[in-house]
């Protein structure tokens, strides 16, 4: 113990050490302490005045190596105050949350005041017991027709958009960000993103989005910056689903959490693990990632009793699209299903550029379909699947022996490719469209087609969704 300045007396309650025996970086080693815990909070307060936080990446026996969060600028190993808090990282949320900027430490960055008020949560939360969870079975309309159509997103469920740089993974965050709702039930519809690892030219876009279109009114963002330190990265998922659970299973709102970048959070995973001398597994990523991505994306679900709901939305990018490196590929086996963008399709023009074939929802089935989204639903979905496949494979066979080679059967699949990509994945970033309008759109599409070759289409189904019927039915009306 040494003299210790009479303000933090009145401030920090127990042991308060000064000097530390190194910082490097944001990194600081101290010893001669009492035993600490891992993730333990430290409070650091600077010659200067400045007081921050920390986090304990390691303890050992009369040591520990904390992490600084915010700017270390300023810190110096003899002149520096450190208390340990005995408790990991809590914050405060009220429904005074809604509608606020946050920044990666919980610190507001939109000119308003903290929020003092309200329940103490800790941020690393749980995962939902399997056992109290409800099967997702209820759709969210996203406004876009590519992913409502043949990639629904379901309440509850953990669907990830794999991208690489240069694909507009930003606009289509945004566009869902201001689109999505459950229908008949907007009003009790929330948003919380997560920008993990950001330049601040995105943070400044994603804020611009939700002031603009007035989607702030019904969102909480929080940012983190590139330039912030990786240890924050760690943190910002946590919060947002710290802060969704509050709005979820509290005041009975249906969330959907966008986290962006993922693969930001990773690799500040792995530079945490470096730091901390551990082992290196596949990819020089930890090998305890796994797990600690499902500690992230297991708490989105239904809980029995509970009216609310989370829904995970994570975007990740890939180096040259591959989706065999760890992250992809870990967070392929935790969540359900992945929409994949096409470099292809962004290159012809199109948005948003899914790339149809290898994605898919897996709990699609569950929410879509009559009294859900309508009858027609499943059935439409599975018929342009299969029509799509059939006009890319004649995309192919076209590249070879040229469209003069192909039988006339191929070519009218080729044509339905080139219209399906261009009149239906195909729409404005501001463009929303309900799900009968996208539906509609596809019979638009799929009438190309000669009517016995809609295989996966009951008759039924043709004869009251298909346009030539519903045009004949307008005209004797």
């Amino acid at each position: 113990m040494v003299e210790i300045p009479p303000q933090l007396l009145n401030r920090w309650q127990g042991k308060i050490y000064r000097g530390v025996r190194e910082i490097k970086g944001s990194l600081m080693v101290i010893d001669g302490i009492e035993p600490v815990g891992y993730e333990e909070i430290v409070r650091i307060m600077s010659a200067d005045g400045v007081e921050r936080l920390g986090r304990v990446l390691e303890a050992g026996r009369g040591f520990a190596i904390v992490q600084v969060l915010g700017e270390e600028e300023g810190l110096e190993a003899t002149n520096v105050y450190v208390h340990f808090t005995g408790s990991t990282f809590k914050i405060k949320v009220s429904e005074d949350v809604l509608g606020r900027i946050f920044n990666g430490r919980y610190e507001p960055i939109d000119g308003l005041p903290p929020i003092l008020s309200g329940e103490e949560r800790d941020v690393n939360g749980s995962p939902i017991n399997p056992y109290a969870r409800v099967y997702p079975h209820e759709f969210i309309q996203t406004g876009i027709s590519i992913i409502d159509v043949m990639f629904s997103l379901i309440r509850g469920q953990k669907l990830p958009i794999f991208s690489q740089s240069g694909l507009p993974h930003d606009a289509i965050a945004a566009q869902i960000a201001r689109q999505a709702t459950i229908p008949g039930e907007e009003e009790e519809f929330a948003i919380v993103f997560g920008g993990v690892g950001l330049r601040s030219t995105e943070a400044e876009y994603f804020i611009e989005e939700f002031r603009r279109s007035g989607a702030l009114e019904r969102s909480v963002v929080v940012l983190n910056l590139a330039s912030d330190p990786p240890v924050e990265r760690l943190l910002t998922p946590r919060i947002a689903l710290t802060i969704a659970e509050y709005l979820a299973f509290d005041l009975n709102m249906h969330v959907l959490v966008i986290l962006i970048d993922m693969t930001n959070y990773c690799e500040a995973l792995r530079e945490m693990s470096t730091a901390r001398g551990e082992v290196p597994g596949r990819g020089g990523y930890p090998g305890y990632m796994y797990s600690d991505l499902a500690s992230i994306y297991e708490r989105a679900g239904i809980v029995k009793g509970r009216s609310g709901s989370i829904t995970i939305m994570p975007i990740l990018t890939m180096p040259g699209g591959d989706l065999r490196p760890p992250i992809p590929d870990t967070t392929g086996y935790i969540t359900e299903g992945q929409i994949i963008l096409s470099t292809e399709l962004n290159a012809k023009g199109i948005y948003p550029p899914v790339d149809v074939l290898p994605s898919l929802s897996r709990l699609m089935r569950s929410g879509v379909g009559a009294g859900k989204t309508r009858e027609d639903h499943k059935a439409v979905a599975d018929q342009l699947y299969d029509a799509y496949a059939r006009g890319v494979k004649a995309r192919d066979l076209a590249s070879i022996v040229g469209e003069v080679g192909l039988s006339q059967r191929m070519r009218r699949y080729l044509k339905f490719a080139d219209a399906f990509e261009e009149k239906f994945i195909n729409q404005d970033a501001y463009e929303e469209r309900s799900i009968d309008e996208s539906l509609d759109l596809a019979w638009e599409v799929l009438s190309l087609i000669p009517e016995d070759e809609l295989v996966r289409i009951p008759r039924s189904l043709i004869s009251k969704y298909h346009p030539k019927y519903r045009r004949g039915a307008s005209r004797e009306h």
